[in-house]
């Protein structure tokens, strides 16, 4: 990590819940291993990510060095930040269907805020469980309601 001051940091993540074990899906694994075969060095503890000579890379730099602005251009994205990756996998997760809680050991979330401003933004769980429920539901009896009024009368009736 880069600080502010342009001082580098290489250590463990911000809190507990960054440091963790994620699975990666069998889509992305291809890419990976050759971006590993092609740019990380075979010592162990070498970066991922690198600049010259197996460095650290510094912001000013990232994007010169790994050749990030006309990747993205050509692939029509012009504008995309690298954090941007991150976000976007977020929103996959978020999508997905998984609990409050699964959602943050997947993101590396020590709090709820974060984890829950992602599942705000794909709220079309709510969708998915109204056609689980839908899809339990067709080819059944309807449901018989035994309900009061305001009086405490019964309502019988059919849903």
């Amino acid at each position: 990590m880069e600080r502010s001051t342009g001082e580098l940091v290489l250590g463990s993540p911000k809190s507990k819940a960054g440091k963790r074990i994620v699975g990666i899906p069998q889509a992305i694994l291809p890419a990976l291993r050759e971006h590993l075969r092609l740019y990380v060095r075979p010592e162990a503890g070498s970066l991922i990510f690198s600049g010259i000579k197996g460095v650290p890379m510094r912001r000013s730099g990232s994007d010169k060095l790994s050749g990030w602005m006309e990747a993205v251009r050509a692939i029509g994205v012009p504008g995309l930040h690298f954090h941007d990756l991150r976000h976007t996998g977020n929103m996959i997760v978020a999508g997905s269907g998984a609990g409050l809680k699964d959602l943050m050991a997947r993101m590396g979330h020590d709090t709820v805020r974060a984890a829950m401003i992602y599942q705000h933004a794909v709220r079309g769980a709510d969708k998915l469980i109204t056609e689980a429920i839908d899809k339990h539901l067709i080819g059944h009896e309807p449901a018989r309601v035994n309900l009061r009024d305001t009086h405490g009368n019964p309502m019988i009736g059919r849903l």
